[in-house]
């Protein structure tokens, strides 16, 4: 039986406010266990909750960049269930009117682009974070994080494959980093993903049992476990046997789903109206001056970088998913340097540095004008096209301008005719049998030539200038 896969994604996101959701407590990440608390957050009897207008502002801006509907009456609701973390034993939440709905993303590629439709996105407060330290007999409860703002971004079904569930998550994060309302670090937890899905035999329209996955720290996670999902899935159905709704969570270790919990239902939750938070109005005046606000997003400066630098769809997609690597290549074209090189360079080595030290591009406060500076140590004949490499990977690893390391290093390229034809003299002595080789129309030989002198000089010798002056010597000694 041939199955098609449904997808739904929610994204939860920490607002980087300074304060929580609803009390003056610092919201920053890493303090000491329980040191960001008070009565309001920890649920302590009598304590009374106030909306942080920030992180409500960010909500409406989110929402807007997700083309969403911003909702003009909100209210707050209690989501109730109990867990150590949640010392209230409900969540501040919202239920039936999310401060934004009925939105999308767009995802291109192969000259098509699918649309991924928002459902809604809600504005909640978080739980906090327990500790299973491997070994003790108990487990430990941090509260600093309860009560953080979270904003909850949730698809409709309409992903169809484990690479668009990644790509829908690399475009949504690169949203939130333009729109700068969240530091999308998933290792500190303030970009969580949960997953739903489903399997139905082909052509059929109603949805199948939905199983949720938790526990996934990474995109690359996500993609693994839909695949395994799917494979599992797939398995019962072909041999007759009924999927249960449940939550699963993803072992990174094993590589596949656990069991955790039976699915819960909106009625488990018995949601009723926040009490302590009366219903108010957004007026629409405020939700346009917000929207006035909004800075270019990734779709229309991907767009932008296509018309104005001539790069291809691909470039400009690949530049413009992370904020920090875009604004180093604009900031090195708006100091002089050509579009494409400076695309090569980040696209390039810089990327395949970031992701073989698994770095984030922020991290290394790369200046733009040491990007221009390497190409134009280039194109001046200063370095070879392997010097600049090097000396690219130093300024990675130091910090330090590639003009700098070239004068401190002695790292300039030998183009003096006098040098290089010594050089070609010494090469051609040692390996008479490439020489004649060459000279009898092995294209092969000429190339282990210049590869000898490169490695005689350090490669610090002009390539195109020993290539030519090997060429010349071969043809004198034949004549």
């Amino acid at each position: 039986m041939t199955c098609e896969i449904i997808i739904g994604l929610e994204v939860h996101v920490q607002l980087r406010t300074n304060t929580k959701l609803f009390c003056g407590c610092a919201a920053r990440f890493g303090a000491p266990p329980n040191s960001q608390t008070c009565p309001v957050c920890l649920g302590l009897p009598g304590a009374l909750p106030v909306l942080n207008e920030q992180a409500l502002a960010w909500g409406i801006r989110v929402g807007l960049a997700l083309d969403c509907t911003v909702a003009p009456l909100m209210k707050f609701d209690r989501k109730h269930y109990f867990y150590p973390d949640l010392p209230k034993n409900f969540q501040i939440s919202q239920y039936d009117r999310p401060l934004a709905s009925n939105g999308h993303v767009d995802l291109e590629g192969e000259g098509a682009t699918k649309r991924i439709r928002i459902r809604r996105v809600h504005l909640e407060e978080d739980a906090g974070k327990l500790l299973h330290e491997t070994g003790q007999p108990v487990s430990f409860v941090d509260m600093n994080r309860t009560g953080v703002p979270l904003l909850e971004i949730v698809s409709e079904p309409d992903l169809r494959t484990s690479e668009d569930a990644y790509q829908y998550l690399v475009e949504l994060k690169a949203l939130l980093q333009y729109l700068d309302v969240s530091t999308c670090n998933m290792e500190e937890g303030s970009l969580r993903c949960d997953t739903n899905i489903s399997l139905r035999p082909a052509g059929q329209e109603t949805l199948g049992v939905k199983v949720e996955v938790k526990n996934l720290n990474s995109f690359r996670a996500v993609k693994q476990a839909l695949e395994f999902e799917a494979g599992r899935q797939g398995a019962l159905l072909s041999r007759g046997e009924r999927i249960l709704q449940e939550t699963r969570l993803w072992n990174a270790h094993s590589l596949q789903t656990d069991s955790m919990r039976s699915k819960e239902e909106a009625a488990d939750y018995r949601y009723f109206p926040e009490p302590d938070l009366v219903p108010f109005t957004i007026e629409a005046a405020a939700v346009e001056q917000i929207r006035r606000k909004l800075p270019e997003l990734p779709a229309q400066r991907r767009l932008r970088y296509q018309q104005t630098y001539q790069l291809s769809a691909y470039d400009a997609q690949v530049l413009v998913q992370q904020r920090a690597l875009a604004e180093l290549f604009e900031g090195a074209v708006r100091l002089g340097a050509k579009p494409k090189p400076v695309a090569n360079w980040i696209m390039g080595g810089f990327m395949a540095y970031l992701n073989a030290k698994r770095l984030e591009p922020e991290s290394l406060q790369v200046q733009p004008e040491w990007v221009v500076h390497l190409i134009e140590l280039v194109d001046g004949g200063t370095l070879s096209g392997t010097m600049a490499k090097e000396v690219f990977l130093a300024m990675l690893e130091r910090r330090v301008d590639p003009a700098e390391l070239v004068r401190e290093g002695g790292l300039r390229q030998i183009s003096d005719a006098q040098t290089l034809e010594r050089i070609a003299h010494e090469v051609l002595e040692q390996h008479p049998k490439s020489a004649e080789d060459y000279a009898k129309g092995k294209a092969n030989a000429l190339m282990f030539l210049v590869g000898q002198a490169m490695k005689r000089s350090s490669g610090k010798a002009n390539p195109q200038q020993m290539t030519e002056i090997l060429k010349r010597k071969v043809g004198e000694k034949r004549a």
